[in-house]
């Protein structure tokens, strides 16, 4: 049974996507730098950088971005799966 690449990409678009609209809430909520602090914390890291304000363009640009991103990738894992099992 060959694996739907139509769907496999939307799989992974969606997940990837997923991911970043987890981190834009984030953002937006104004807890991003503390959970990186936090995180770089725990690996024994300091790193000096500043958050940007939050920008409905832009995020909408980054879930576009990663989406389509995700699709290719889910949709050429699928043909070469396909292709590797016959």
């Amino acid at each position: 049974m060959a694996l739907s690449k139509t769907r496999s990409g939307l799989m992974f678009g969606a997940l990837l996507s997923g991911f970043h609209l987890c981190w834009l809430i984030l953002v937006a909520a104004g807890v991003a730098k503390k959970l990186l602090d936090w995180v770089l914390s725990m690996h024994f890291m300091s790193y000096t950088y500043s958050m940007l304000p939050f920008n409905y363009l832009d995020a909408l640009t980054l879930l576009v971005l990663t989406f389509v991103v995700g699709y290719v990738f889910g949709y050429i894992v699928a043909a070469i799966l396909n292709a590797v099992k016959e």
